[in-house]
């Protein structure tokens, strides 16, 4: 326990140094020689530390690219991130089989043949009006998507082939992972569909469980290979929200059929109420679901990053005591919510799909 709190607290402090170092370098780099100093934008900020990207940010200017993959009108075009960059007059434009493509805010849209997009709208709704190829690119979050799927089986396979080898008390890795599996098994799997049933759903709730804990760990590391946050893309939480509903469904029974479309000891005329209630229900689960860890994990990194952010407003180090002892506390919390929102998820998935298969008493 003692090595686990010192390992907790300089993760804490490397993690903290790091963000602060990267905002401060930022809030450099957004001064003009020319202009004099500009005011410091946090939505701004924050929304660019939050959000998906093509390239990971090593340091000032130095940027990791990432494979750009694109289904456009004249077949695939393949190329690095870093053929985008920045010059006096924003984004450069790449060219491939004739196209010209452009990256704006993250999204790569078809340049038109002057290399420029056009707009429309002002302000908060000014929008790019050009069209966008299919993208298949590895962003960060896809790169960390990857990279956890490769741990989880670098962990699985061995523990697993321990198991078959060694009938006696597991060891090692295995002796290390079997009190989280069968927390799994015994407190979220078996309390809600059921010791007869319950086994044929393990390896989707296992999976959920160690992925999302594993991408939201992740994203508490703000530098390569880490620093993208699965949970933190509302379309990851929205696959795995599918997944559970394509589950709950066909995996459903007569009686979770019948309870819907006949809802025992309802009156018959509200029937006409009743059903339509009981449909929509059972897309507001995976709307819940979907929902709630992508805002559970957005909130807390927006909190981190908006409590650095105020040293940076208030233009005076005087608040970094205050920025940095609060933020330290929120990290901290955040590691134990990388682990809650897992559970959560994990929980009320096992919940839907017993509801399903539950037989009728």
């Amino acid at each position: 326990m003692a090595i686990a709190r010192k390992f907790v607290k300089n993760l804490a402090f490397l993690t903290l140094l790091t963000i602060s170092s990267v905002f401060a370098q930022e809030h450099q780099d957004s001064h003009s020689a020319d202009s004099g100093e500009e005011a410091f934008d946090p939505t701004e900020t924050i929304m660019h530390h939050i959000s998906d990207s093509h390239d990971f940010h090593i340091a000032g200017e130095v940027s990791l690219p990432l494979p750009v993959i694109l289904w456009t009108d004249n077949g695939l075009v393949t190329f690095m991130s870093g053929a985008f960059h920045h010059d006096e007059d924003g984004e450069v434009v790449v060219e491939k089989k004739g196209m010209k493509f452009v990256r704006y805010h993250d999204e790569i849209y078809y340049a038109g043949a002057d290399g420029e997009l056009s707009f429309h709208g002002e302000g908060e709704d000014r929008h790019p009006v050009n069209d966008r190829p299919l993208n298949f690119s590895i962003t960060k979050n896809v790169f960390t998507l990857f990279l956890s799927a490769a741990i989880m089986l670098l962990i699985f396979i061995p523990v697993a082939r321990s198991y078959k080898k060694n009938r006696g008390a597991p060891k090692g890795l295995a002796g290390f992972m079997e009190p989280l599996i069968l927390f799994v098994r015994n407190d979220i799997a078996i309390p809600n569909i059921g010791e007869k049933k319950y086994e044929r759903f393990m390896p989707y709730l296992l999976t959920v469980f160690f992925l999302i804990w594993l991408g939201n760990l992740f994203g508490l590391i703000p530098f390569f290979p880490f620093s993208g946050t699965l949970t933190n893309d509302i379309l990851f939480t929205g696959v795995l929200a599918v997944f559970t509903f394509l589950i709950t469904t066909f995996s459903a029974n007569k009686h979770y059929w019948g309870h819907i479309f006949a809802t025992p000891g309802v009156p018959k005329p509200l029937l006409l109420i009743m059903i339509p209630v009981e449909v929509l229900g059972m897309f507001t689960k995976p709307f819940a679901l979907m929902v709630r860890l992508f805002a559970n994990i957005t909130a807390g990194h927006i909190v981190i990053l908006s409590l650095f952010s105020l040293i940076f407003i208030f233009k005076t180090a005087a608040v970094s005591p205050v920025s940095i002892a609060f933020a330290l506390f929120m990290f901290v919390l955040e590691l134990l919510v990388a682990a809650l929102q897992a559970y959560v998820f994990t929980l009320l998935s096992a919940l839907f799909i017993g509801q399903a298969v539950d037989d009728h008493h």
